[in-house]
């Protein structure tokens, strides 16, 4: 889950991620028109997704729910600012196509699961894993809250990414919400072919990428910006 984003892009224009807001935002599309206006949603895809899955839900300080920035949702952890949610959907739009199987990493308060389920619809399939127990708790409240209808095609549980085998893929699309480390090769296993994955990497500095796996599984990667997430915990070599 996001902390702290740097502005700088590498290979990209210069996005103003926290340009001032004229007044207060009130609603998701006020949220929405803010975050197209800045570059961060360009597709109608991303923004229905997002539209049908309300912010206030899924956050425990609901006067804040429509600023873009990280939010509190317990445990010592935040629901990543609405500008990352646009960017990783953005990237991954493609994968997450009706009937498709997605994974999210780090799926926290269940927000980025609830909207990958909406592009992914009533035919395709999302799992969301969380290493904290009370989290996977709160994910599944906030989606029984906020979007019932999705959880028909949602699964939310305890996990450790690095696990070799996590039981539904391969996956069209991954999503990961913290950085690693090093690349973890159980996550670029269970991408399929044809399959993306957004995952930021490194410690000290950290970069997102997107990963693409073509049809004959040669697998190919791609800087997008640099960022600062908190570490994918390894529970294997705790």
């Amino acid at each position: 889950m996001l902390r702290y984003l740097q502005t700088k892009t590498k290979n990209k224009p210069h996005l103003n991620r926290f340009a001032t807001i004229s007044k207060p935002p009130n609603h998701m599309k006020h949220l929405l028109d803010q975050l197209e206006v800045r570059g961060h949603l360009q597709s109608t895809k991303v923004r229905n997704a997002m539209m049908q899955v309300d912010r206030k839900n899924y956050t425990t300080s609901m006067e804040d729910a429509y600023y873009d920035r990280p939010l509190s949702i317990g445990g010592n952890q935040t629901i990543s600012a609405p500008h990352m949610h646009a960017t990783a959907l953005e990237l991954l739009k493609d994968n997450l196509f009706p009937g498709a199987k997605a994974l999210d990493v780090g799926s926290g308060s269940g927000y980025l699961t609830c909207a990958m389920a909406k592009m992914v619809g009533n035919t395709g399939f999302v799992i969301g894993i969380e290493r904290i127990p009370s989290l996977v708790e709160t994910a599944k409240q906030n989606i029984s809250r906020g979007n019932p209808e999705v959880l028909p095609n949602i699964q939310i549980k305890s996990f450790n990414a690095w696990d070799d085998h996590i039981e539904g893929g391969p996956f069209d699309a991954i999503h990961v919400g913290a950085a690693a480390s090093s690349i973890p090769q159980s996550l670029l296993n269970q991408l399929a072919n044809g399959g993306s994955m957004v995952i930021p990497l490194g410690t000290e500095e950290q970069n997102l990428y997107q990963f693409n796996k073509d049809s004959d599984g040669k697998i190919t990667q791609r800087l997008i910006f640099s960022v600062r997430y908190v570490p994918l915990v390894n529970d294997t070599i705790l």
